[in-house]
């Protein structure tokens, strides 16, 4: 499993969490227990196996319910 943390344009609502983590939670690959996402820092935080998902998928889940990624770092 590798950890991948995505800052995001400002988050303005908690709903907003809620959508982003409602996509994360769709894609097959991602431990969902392991999402997390930050309000206040407009972060996510997951683990995931690379081996079934991409960090382009999560960016592109992420893009279709209205958020805007602006980084992305992935560690072992």
């Amino acid at each position: 499993m590798k950890k991948a943390v995505l800052q995001l344009e400002t988050l303005v609502c908690p709903s907003c969490s809620m959508k982003i983590e409602g996509a994360l939670k769709s894609i097959s690959g991602i431990d969902k227990e392991s999402i997390s996402v930050l309000f206040n820092a407009s972060k996510v935080k997951l683990s995931f196996d690379e081996t079934q998902v991409n960090v382009d998928a999560m960016k592109a889940a992420i893009n279709k319910v209205g958020f805007e990624v602006l980084k992305m770092q992935v560690k072992e």
